[in-house]
């Protein structure tokens, strides 16, 4: 009897899946927006006198430029006008105290604001009690601050010690000792006054007194009490006068043209140790 053929099985070879897309790249750009609230809380400061507590007069006059006469102000919580005359029979006056010499008056109290700015009292009308402290300025003036001394650690940090030299030498820091110590002394100005610190690196009576006081240590100048001299001749290179400093004047006489010649001699004569 005839067997019956098998039938052939189905390939176990699965077909290929699609690979899956790859995301999509952001091609698109934004620019991302600020919005700033112009409702701010101003803060005030005493300059003059305060202590814990610090009161001001709730009730003055001012000359209103406006309607050219004089007028009577006060603080009242209540009342939408700081003018007396336009303020309510029952109006209650409030005190107005700063703590530890600080007054912060939020954008919700707009009467006590203007009371504020328009006291006799206030730095900005000629008075000298208290002021209003200008956030935006101060943090500016910090920012730059920061900034400022960030730029002169770093010069310390990354000028070569032959740079610095003649920095320290201005500064009188004794450059008789260890690089690191001399390193040390210039970051202490650095950060005590780092504005000053960084013009001392363009100021050209920098390098000029420094080569000056070199020459003095090196014997190739005599600095003497009424002069300075050329140490091997004795002779007389600028007068210093009564009180003066030898080496001060010195420099001064160096950088103009007249001492011009003197000054280009006495750094050939330290290029040459």
């Amino acid at each position: 009897m005839a067997t019956a053929k098998a039938k052939p099985r189905a390939s176990a070879v699965a077909s290929p899946q699609a690979a899956p897309a790859a995301p999509k790249k952001a091609t698109s750009d934004f620019k991302v927006k600020q919005s700033y609230d112009a409702e701010t809380t101003k803060v005030y400061e005493v300059v003059r006198g305060g202590g814990i507590l610090c009161k001001i007069k709730s009730e003055v006059t001012i000359f209103d430029e406006q309607e050219g006469r004089i007028r009577a102000i006060r603080y009242c919580p209540n009342e939408p006008s700081i003018y007396r005359e336009n303020q309510g029979e029952y109006a209650q006056r409030e005190h107005v105290v700063f703590r530890d010499k600080m007054l912060m008056v939020p954008h919700t109290k707009p009467n006590l604001q203007e009371f504020l700015d328009r006291h006799p009292d206030n730095a900005a009308n000629g008075g000298g009690i208290f002021k209003l402290i200008d956030k935006n300025a101060s943090a500016e003036e910090m920012l730059e601050k920061e900034f400022s001394q960030h730029e002169a650690v770093s010069l310390v940090r990354d000028k070569s010690i032959d740079e610095l030299l003649p920095v320290a030498m201005y500064l009188d820091i004794n450059i008789n000792q260890k690089n690191a110590e001399i390193k040390r002394e210039l970051l202490a100005e650095a950060k005590s006054n780092p504005t000053r610190f960084i013009q001392l690196f363009d100021n050209p009576q920098v390098r000029c007194r420094s080569a000056v006081m070199q020459a003095v240590d090196f014997q190739i100048l005599n600095a003497k009490a009424d002069g300075m001299y050329w140490y091997d001749t004795n002779r007389l290179i600028v007068s210093t006068p009564a009180g003066a400093d030898s080496i001060e004047v010195a420099t001064r006489f160096f950088m103009t043209d007249k001492g011009a010649t003197a000054y280009e001699r006495v750094v050939e004569e330290l290029n040459r140790i």
